[in-house]
């Protein structure tokens, strides 16, 4: 088919997704989570026009789960989640990788150094990639999103193992002009072949698909990291004693510090994390006196970087953390200092301007036509529940609720934790806990928190806020749009139930919420009311 190329404003995740589909992508599971979530509603969106599968999965466990099954009957596939949700479906990210892909299959991560969605942690997820030996790619803008996504599924398809693309929330959401090539709409159907064990993952042959998994790796550094592309060196005609060695985003702060400071410094750029093209890293190293890593949150670089060294025998110092931060973000002030106190020179970076910030503290949605309905919720459980009482938050729109003026929360940890933590309490104290939590994530991962207070006899009161949608991220549906609530509480053996509208009926709300503190079993109040953003969309 000839190659008709046209050039589009792509956000990374929207170059992410052209690229999946110039690979011939034809499965897409995903749970919405930012930095990433406009993938799957790229997706979504242009659905009707492709001839591909696409869904918001349960959760990230059972999305990738979803992708692993296409994989198995030969269809290419791609997996979309955030940091967190890695950690929700790592269980089966390691076997897949030892059972490799008979179908390509992509699974695209969004990291958010700076915390600026993923209030949770930090989490860098390329830590997986060597825990789960799964071949990386690290793209550092949305043109590298949409190539990268293409050489993933090659390689995927060349080595018959699952590759990671990993994103960054400044990646994910730059945009950026880009050739998109002419997508083959053909509907591609897919067919599981019996009749071998090499999916079943128990010993004795586990331990073989470990050894062999390891040797994919070993043959993917030689055949392709070495001499990939996407691992390149840039200024290599510098006369410079210091060399810098990057990967990610981080590649595009050292472009701009070095236009910044005028100057040229040999760069090694590592757009292939894992596994790293060990003897060009070794060849790079030996030109220089010095060498910067520039990494963001942990040193993985840094840290291979200097085996290298050690094994190889090369002399040249490696600095990386000492001279750059560990936590947050990154910045191009950061580059110049790292690379001024490198060179011991001052800064000459004087390009810096006073911008004055408006600040202001997140809150439930208002305005003149209507209001967030959580209001008035946290309105009524501040009437009526003593203040000694503990009040766990979990992720969602809700956990505004910890911030002024409601200052509510005494926990909040991850999704889906909520209630978890309040069956820990409630076993060894005596305190009355109230534990919150959205639809969305109900069905992503509370059901099992909730069965496990029926089974081992705890009572909290759990508030399960039911807006009608996966609000937080942008609207997304969930399978409440299918499935009550309650007959799901019903069913898993919860006798103290009540849904309620938190508007309408206000004084029943209080009412329940007095009387469901003090149940010897636990309780919950299914406060029902849709998202007002969505409502207002709707009319």
């Amino acid at each position: 088919m000839e190659k008709k190329e046209n050039k589009r404003i792509l956000l990374g995740n929207e170059a992410i997704v052209y690229g999946a589909l110039e690979a011939k992508v034809r499965f897409i599971s995903t749970y919405p989570g930012t930095p990433v979530s406009e993938i799957g509603d790229t997706f979504y969106k242009l659905a009707k026009d492709f001839s591909y599968y696409f869904e918001y999965s349960e959760n990230e466990m059972v999305a990738l789960q979803s992708a692993i099954g296409a994989s198995f009957a030969n269809v290419r596939s791609m997996a979309v989640m955030k940091n967190f949700g890695l950690n929700v479906c790592s269980d089966s990210l390691a076997p897949f990788c030892y059972t490799g892909a008979k179908g390509p299959t992509v699974i695209v991560v969004g990291d958010d150094p700076g915390c600026f969605s993923s209030a949770e942690s930090e989490q860098n997820s390329r830590g997986y990639s060597c825990i789960a030996h799964i071949p990386t790619l690290e793209p550092s803008d949305a043109k590298e999103c949409y190539e990268y996504t293409k050489t993933a599924f090659n390689i995927s398809e060349n080595y018959k193992i699952p590759v990671m693309v990993r994103l960054t929330t400044r990646v994910a959401h730059q945009r950026m002009p880009v050739d998109v090539g002419e997508i083959n709409k053909d509907a591609i159907l897919g067919k599981f072949v019996k009749g071998n064990n090499s999916l079943i993952t128990m010993p004795p042959q586990v331990l073989a698909m470990h050894q062999k998994l390891l040797e994919k790796i070993i043959k993917i550094r030689g055949e392709y990291s070495e001499d990939s592309d996407l691992n390149r060196v840039e200024n290599g005609n510098s006369q410079s004693t210091i060399g810098i060695i990057t990967s990610g985003i981080s590649y595009s702060y050292v472009q701009e510090a070095l236009k910044e400071m005028g100057i040229k410094i040999p760069i090694l750029k590592l757009g292939f994390f894992y596994p790293l093209p060990v003897k060009k890293i070794a060849h790079f190293l030996k030109k220089f006196e010095k060498v910067l890593v520039v990494e963001e949150l942990e040193p993985y670089l840094e840290k291979e970087i200097k085996e290298v060294c050690y094994g190889e025998n090369i002399k040249t110092k490696v600095f990386g953390k000492s001279l750059l931060p560990e936590v947050g973000e990154l910045s191009t002030e950061h580059v110049v200092f790292a690379l001024s106190e490198l060179a011991g020179k001052m800064s000459l970076f004087t390009n810096t301007v006073n911008v004055k910030t408006v600040k202001h503290i997140p809150r439930f949605c208002s305005g003149k036509t209507g209001a967030c309905p959580y209001w008035k919720l946290y309105s009524a459980i501040k009437e009526v529940v003593p203040k000694d009482a503990i009040f766990g938050g979990d992720i969602g729109c809700y956990m505004m609720a910890a911030l002024p003026p409601h200052n509510l929360y005494d926990y909040l940890l991850n999704m889906g934790s909520s209630i978890g933590i309040a069956h820990g309490i409630k076993k060894v104290s005596s305190q009355k806990v109230v534990a919150f939590m959205g639809d969305g994530t109900f069905f992503h991962s509370g059901i099992s928190s909730i069965i496990n207070c029926v089974y081992n006899k705890s009572n909290p009161l759990v508030i399960i806020m039911d807006n009608e949608i996966t609000a937080m991220t942008g609207h997304q549906p969930n399978p409440g749009s299918e499935v009550k609530i309650e007959e799901i509480l019903k069913a898993i053996g919860v006798k103290n139930i009540r849904v309620l509208d938190e508007e309408a009926q206000y004084d029943e709300l209080k009412k329940t919420i007095k009387e469901f503190l003090n149940k010897d079993s636990i309780s919950v109040i299914v406060a029902k009311k849709i998202c007002w953003l969505l409502a207002a969309r709707k009319n």
